[in-house]
């Protein structure tokens, strides 16, 4: 049950792939060759898997941040984004750039080298004490897994931002905004009688509808200063709503002759309508 014990056995297995597919001709035997690749992209995932969980118990205060993961696409977090970037910083010291331009790989390239180099070192540490003490994290231990995590946080970033355009600190505060919307929708809707506790609580399909429709309604007439503020530019909106200026114009202009309660009977109608 020990971490270094499971570690110890998860470096063997990346070892041991590593020394097959060295190997092995991949020009007579590609079908095998892909498959010991497979091989190595799950073992790798697990060795840092591994990895995560002694850090969170080994350095858990020293953790380096990861505020900028905000910054990235939605579809970009998922579970093996550190495989992923495991295996781009090996693509970038061998020289071969598959997602980037070649100039933002050669810059990429020594901070690539310095994690490699530092996993390498941790992989040393970590199999040495896991053969020693197993149930101990002393100093020397400590350090080189603080330099993994940092140099490890460092890449991702410089590297995912070359790849992709990640948000700005501008986009990231108008989406709170759109979460600041959308809760005090909620509250007002629990308020009216829109909703109830219950299909809250109970994650009624209906939600994904109702929601957002008297969200725009309380962004155009009760919160009108807020991220759905037709008073500001298409390019200071959120990209969520930027793209739909025009057609929000026209619903406020719509909004604002109806009665209050015609406004009323319209709200109780997108609560039930499909």
């Amino acid at each position: 049950p020990r971490l270094l014990s499971q570690f110890f056995f998860a470096d063997e297995k990346v070892t041991r792939v590593v020394a097959e597919i060295n190997g092995l001709d991949a020009e007579l035997d590609p079908q095998q060759y892909l498959v010991l690749l497979n091989q190595l992209h799950l073992s790798q995932a697990r060795l840092l898997a591994v990895l995560e969980q002694i850090m969170e118990e080994c350095i858990p205060t020293q953790r380096h941040s990861r505020d900028y993961l905000v910054k990235f696409p939605e579809e970009l977090l998922v579970e093996n984004l550190g495989n992923h970037m495991l295996f781009a910083a090996e693509c970038l010291l061998a020289g071969t750039f598959l997602e980037v331009e070649e100039a933002d790989g050669a810059q990429l390239r020594p901070q690539a080298r310095n994690l490699l180099c530092s996993l390498e070192l941790v992989r040393t540490v970590l199999r040495e004490q896991s053969l020693s003490q197993p149930g101990s994290y002393p100093e020397p231990v400590r350090a080189v897994l603080i330099q993994f995590d940092r140099l490890f946080a460092e890449f991702e970033l410089s590297y995912v931002s070359s790849v992709v355009v990640v948000k700005s600190p501008e986009e990231i505060y108008r989406q709170q905004e759109i979460i600041v919307l959308f809760c005090e929708t909620v509250e007002r809707a629990l308020r009216l009688g829109y909703l109830t506790q219950e299909m809250i609580d109970g994650y009624e399909p209906l939600l994904m509808f109702t929601i957002p429709r008297l969200a725009i309604i309380s962004g155009l007439l009760i919160y009108p200063e807020g991220p759905l503020s037709l008073e500001q530019s298409p390019e200071k909106m959120s990209r969520v709503f930027s793209p739909f200026y025009n057609l929000l114009k026209k619903i406020r202009d719509l909004l604002q002759v109806l009665s209050v309660e015609e406004l009323c009977l319209l709200e109780r109608s997108l609560c039930t309508a499909e």
